[in-house]
């Protein structure tokens, strides 16, 4: 007997130390076909660039996976077969190794080239090689076709499962043994390194390690020879470096084994026991946030996350999955299911207590405990029940002998029970919280209000009863939780907002106006710090200082809550608020001020597999462990010493529709933040932007905000597809970001383009509208104007007439300015010295040239700009002979013309030359400077004399004060005004500015010849 209760105790630790580890490493989730995979033999994996996985089945095609559901291609959109083998990306090209040979995947399209079934896909030096049932082949980029490469003989008829190329070595996985060689041609020698069944390949630092089916895991080195056994594991399907240095040995009948490279240590394995449906494993994958993806066959797809959670469902040993309460004392952690009775978790296990199950038949939704180690349940309709169980020593007496007196220890279980309903005084078998101070026990009810009592274990009835209701100050009924702050209050909170607290048997009650504004249930009370923190039922958690006068204010922050429902909210011990609600648990990192710094969300990708969480189902154990229930099982978080950081969301264009078409014809990567403007017609003013941040770990915490043009940035939000209808043409800019929980932002992208203008607002086709309605009126006043011929006529003629009579006066002008110029010259040579004959006579034969000319260009309306310049130059020079003092002048042109093409009346800046010579520049005691200078524009020829002479001013101070006034300069400004208007003319005396001088300027209509 005792050899037989050894054993079956031994058996029962077991089973139950067997349950309680595979909780504890239960670290893997599981997808299968009702999650949207497509088939539950997983082959292959590989990640993209935008986050993606993607993943290849056994005759359901490739699926891409986003955190959140799959997207599904096989045969009937393209692909060449639906059994896929191996998967590799290449840029943004997706290469599938299938059964019928490669496909390529490019812009959701699919190329197929037909070969042997494809095994393993290489991309060496750019060129991709296939690891195929019948030898090795590889793409010709050139002529786009595969090619067969030529090896041995054996190899080119085997199957090959894995190609590696470690930089100077080819090594060859095949059915009929490993091989290498230096270049993949029939003119070198392939070298048979190991006769086996070669599977799967991975290189080490300097070496390269190979998985036979049938004789373990390998490891060689390229320029040494021999080999170094890695492990004895048979059966293997593939290996993968995972971590850089953990070799997974993915095997067909005991999981995946892992080994340690570093310290050449075996490692946990990984099989049933830690949460695999199946033991054929055949591809391990590590992606970018450091999870790790377990392809199987017949078990679908599992991610293995190495997170602080323990998970506790009704596979490893709870009665039931709904967790409606829990408790932990004395290193036991108590827990009420949606099953009868109670469950208690310590250092053997996970064990139902089934002596509780006779009476706890009803919901029990609140544990506790008094000093003596009793339990206390409160149940919804059959009031409180009391359990503690007990083991001593007790000795026991034999007496078979007459004269001789033995005895033995044996351990007794002492079961105390109890029941505390209506029937012996209690207000209410509907109990919502029990707290136990001292000998005072504290109940909160449904709908009844609160009570208070003592308890007499022995005879078991209760005693000094209070109750506090309606007629104490309490306004609802309906309470939620109890709870005693540092002062001996203990407060109370309601199902319609209320709250208040209960001292000296007096109650002080606010309502729903004075704490959060609303009627929302106010579910948990929790105190810290002296402060007061109440979490609700749709308004998220609110508190205030324990002071006199008590204000509330909602939690808020740097960063928001992921729901406003808070069912619990407990603290760890390194003061972290966590908030239990049905997406989750969040870790709330508050400050001083109790503003929230941080908050890190858990979901079921994270590891917190149940979801929502159940009110007031949460506790902590002596070792700082928090314990949460959950609806779908008991979850334990254990805190870690180091963080993985984050890293910022990549953010990209899934789709650009244009007039409810999505826009295939571009490369939308090649269009992302780039200088390219996509050109729209008016009737394509109506764009939709669809984007997307991939997240494996947090897909529901992502959000995004957009800008538009020079708009501000809209609010964040979970939306991810915007619409604009309606735009405006011209240039247009689309922007967006994402951000993940940890609240990092994603670089912004941008989209430009550009909507064409309208043909109705274009110039040239309102030009043309107005042309056809001028011709149109025409046509209409056509008639009109035939009627009224004469009278046009007449107006005609008058109109040639005034034309004619402006020409003549013209002609009067220029003749009354010539003889003018002549009487000058003339007072000019007359005044010369006689005794200087030569400068006489070449004063007379300059002045007799410009005479000349002067006397041809009279006669035109028009001269060329050239020829002006050159009677000016001529003028000029007969100045300079008969001056007293010597000046220097300069003639300057800048202008894109000819100026043999440009027209200019005659003589029309001469007078102005001539005013700046004579009473500008002679009066002058130093060298004098003449500057003229033309310039044009499209519209006017522009003209500027300056001189640097005595000024304006001056000049007319000095000159006699005679009835004589310069007829040149009044004749040349009527002519200037009667081409181009009053105003025109500009004389500024420069002796205001820092020299002196004279500046005239004007401008006249710019004639050409063409």
């Amino acid at each position: 007997m005792k050899i037989a209760s050894s054993v079956l105790f031994f058996l029962f630790f077991l089973v139950i130390g067997t349950w309680f580890s595979t909780a504890q490493n239960n670290q893997l989730r599981s997808y299968t076909l009702k999650d949207g995979l497509p088939q539950s033999q997983v082959n292959a994996i590989v990640q993209d660039d935008l986050g993606y996985l993607w993943i290849g089945t056994q005759g359901g095609g490739i699926a891409r996976f986003d955190g959140i559901s799959f997207t599904v291609w096989n045969e009937k959109k393209g692909l060449s077969s639906n059994y896929i083998q191996a998967l590799k990306f290449q840029e943004n090209t997706l290469l599938v190794g299938t059964r019928q040979g490669l496909s390529i995947r490019s812009k959701n399209t699919f190329k197929n080239y037909k070969t042997p079934r494809v095994y393993d896909i290489e991309i060496v030096n750019d060129e991709i090689l296939l690891a195929t049932r019948k030898g090795i082949y590889k793409l010709n980029r050139t002529t786009d076709t595969i090619e067969k490469v030529a090896c041995n003989s054996v190899l080119n008829s085997t199957q090959i499962n894995d190609i590696l190329f470690d930089g100077k070595t080819y090594w060859i996985a095949s059915q009929r043994g490993l091989w290498r060689t230096n270049r993949l041609s029939t003119e070198v020698t392939f070298q048979k390194v190991f006769n086996s069944d070669f599977k799967s390949l991975v290189r080490y630092k300097n070496q390269v390690i190979a998985a036979s089916f049938t004789d373990g895991v390998f490891s060689f080195q390229n320029n040494k020879p021999g080999f170094r056994e890695v492990s004895e594991v048979r059966q293997i399907n593939s290996i993968d470096l995972i971590n850089g240095d953990e070799l997974w040995i993915n095997t067909t009948n005991a999981g995946i084994k892992r080994i340690n490279l570093t310290e050449n240590l075996a490692e946990k394995s990984i099989a049933k026991r830690n949460g695999l449906s199946v033991y054929n494993i055949r591809k391990a994958f590590k992606d970018r946030q450091d999870n790790v993806w377990i392809g199987s066959s017949g078990g679908g797809l599992f991610k293995y996350e190495k997170n602080n959670f323990k998970h506790y469902t009704k596979d490893n040993g709870l009665v039931a999955n709904r967790i409606y309460a829990l408790h932990h004392i004395d290193e036991t952690l108590w827990i009420s299911t949606a099953e009868s009775g109670l469950t208690k978790i310590d250092s053997t296990g996970i064990q139902q207590v089934t002596e509780t199950s006779n009476y706890l038949n009803k919901k029990v939704k609140t544990i506790t405990n008094d000093n003596e180690g009793r339990i206390w349940a409160g149940t919804e309709g059959k009031g409180i029940y009391i359990y503690q169980k007990k083991m001593r020593d007790s000795i026991v007496y034999n007496s078979l002998l007459p004269d001789e007196e033995t005895f033995e220890k044996r351990k007794v279980e002492d079961l105390y029970e109890a029941i505390i309903t209506t029937d012996i005084g209690l207000p209410s078998d509907w109990i919502s919280n029990i707290k136990i101070y001292g000998s005072q026990v504290w109940i909160a009810t449904y709908a009844d209000g609160i009570a208070r009592f003592q308890y007499d274990h022995e005879k078991k009835r209760i005693y000094n009863l209070k109750t506090f209701g309606t007629e104490d100050g309490i306004k609802d009924l309906g309470i939620r939780d109890l709870a005693r702050d540092e002062t001996g209050r203990i407060w109370y909170s309601t199902s319609k907002g209320h709250l208040g607290y209960i001292k000296n048997d007096e109650v002080t009650h606010l309502t729903h106006k004075q704490v959060t504004g609303s009627e929302v249930t106010i579910g948990t009370i929790r105190f810290h710090n002296y402060d007061m923190y109440l979490g609700t039922f749709g308004k998220g958690i609110w508190f205030s200082t324990l002071s006199k006068d008590l204000k509330f204010e909602q939690l808020q922050g740097k960063k928001e809550l992921y729901s406003d429902n808070i069912y619990q909210l407990i603290f760890d011990d390194n003061g972290d608020l966590w908030a239990g609600s049905e997406r989750g648990v969040d870790q709330v990192t508050l400050d001083k001020k109790n503003e929230i710094q941080n908050v890190i969300h858990y979901g079921r990708n994270d590891g917190f597999l149940g979801i929502e969480t159940c009110h007031n189902a949460t506790t902590k154990d002596t070792k700082g462990n928090l314990w949460f229930g959950t609806i779908d099982g008991l979850t334990k978080y254990t805190a870690s010493t180091s963080e993985q950081q984050s890293s910022k969301p990549q953010l990209h264009f899934e789709d650009i529709e244009v007039a409810y078409q999505s826009l295939d014809t571009i490369d939308l990567r090649d269009w992302t933040n780039s200088d390219k403007e996509l050109q729209l017609s008016q009737d394509q003013n109506n764009m939709a932007f669809q984007f997307r941040s991939v997240d494996l770990d947090n897909p529901e915490a992502i959000v995004y905000r957009y800008k538009f043009d020079k708009e501000k940035w809209s609010p964040w939000t979970k939306e991810s597809k915007i619409t604009f209808g309606g735009l405006d043409y011209g240039d247009h800019t689309f922007l967006a970001q994402s951000r993940n929980k940890d609240w990092l932002e994603s670089d912004p992208i941008g989209f430009k383009f550009h909507v064409i203008q309208p043909l109705y607002k274009k110039t040239w086709f309102r030009n043309l509208l107005w042309t056809i309605l001028g011709l149109i009126v025409a046509y209409i006043i056509y008639n009109y104007i035939k009627r009224v011929k004469a009278k046009n006529r007449a107006i005609r003629e008058r109109l040639q007439l005034e034309n004619h009579l402006l020409s003549l006066e013209q002609k009067a002008l220029r003749l009354q300015m010539n003889p003018h110029f002549i009487f000058n010259v003339l007072n000019g040579i007359k005044g010369m010295s006689r005794n200087d004959i030569t400068k006489m006579d070449k004063t007379i034969n300059t002045f007799a040239v410009l005479l000349r000319e002067t006397l041809t260009n009279s006669r035109k309306d028009s001269i060329s700009l050239d020829q002006e310049m050159k009677t000016l130059k001529n003028y000029i020079e007969v100045e300079r002979l008969m001056a007293s003092n010597d000046f220097t002048y300069k003639i300057h042109l800048n202008s894109d013309l000819d100026p043999e093409e440009v027209l200019i009346p005659p003589m029309l800046i001469q007078p102005f030359v001539e005013n700046a010579i004579r009473h500008g520049i002679m009066p002058l005691q130093r060298l004098g400077e003449l500057n003229i200078t033309f310039k044009t524009d499209n519209h006017f020829l522009y003209a500027t004399i300056t001189d640097n002479g005595i000024g304006i001013q001056q000049s007319t101070q000095n000159k006699p004060k005679t009835d004589h006034q310069s007829m040149a300069l009044q004749v040349t400004k009527e002519r200037i005004e009667s081409l181009v208007g009053k105003n025109t003319l500009r004389i500024e005396d420069l002796s205001k500015e820092e020299s002196t001088g004279t500046r005239i300027s004007f401008k006249i209509p710019l004639e050409t010849e063409f």
